[in-house]
């Protein structure tokens, strides 16, 4: 597994590396959150693949005065674009999981491999019925790679 120090080189759009630095890997921050607003269409040959479409959400103030804003979600799914995108080489691999907070406030995404580089990258967020809030920024999933 790659070193935080290593992977922060192959990685653009990092917000604050010393806070996102994690001893096996960095973590990924929220950039947009988007409603998914109707169905998507998988079939065996890709022919009639299409995309759930969906649509950005504004984040909110708590106070005029802040800094960041927050997304309140609701039950449901949205997809979600990082800050950060990944380049990788050939023989590396990585996986992004959710993280154990991201569990006990209320959401989750599955954990998934990527073989390739990514610019953006995004996942699936599903939010239980007691919804959740996301701050702009807010750590939300880790990445980790290995060769």
């Amino acid at each position: 597994m790659l070193s935080a120090d290593r992977l922060a080189r192959q990685l653009d759009g990092l917000v604050h590396f010393d806070t996102q630095r994690a001893p096996n890997g960095i973590d990924l921050t929220v950039d947009t959150v988007f409603r998914t607003t109707g169905h998507g269409q998988l079939d065996f040959g890709g022919s009639e693949f299409a995309s759930a479409p969906h649509e950005s959400l504004t984040p909110v103030l708590d106070d005029p005065e802040d800094d960041y804003a927050w997304w309140t979600l609701e039950e449901g799914a949205y997809v979600v674009r990082y800050n950060e995108s990944l380049s990788l080489e050939e023989d590396q691999q990585a996986r992004i999981s959710p993280l154990d907070r991201t569990l006990h406030a209320g959401a989750h995404h599955g954990t998934f491999v990527l073989d390739d580089s990514r610019d953006p990258i995004k996942t699936l967020l599903l939010v239980s019925r007691m919804g959740c809030r996301l701050k702009e920024n807010c750590r939300l999933s880790r990445l980790t790679v290995s060769s």
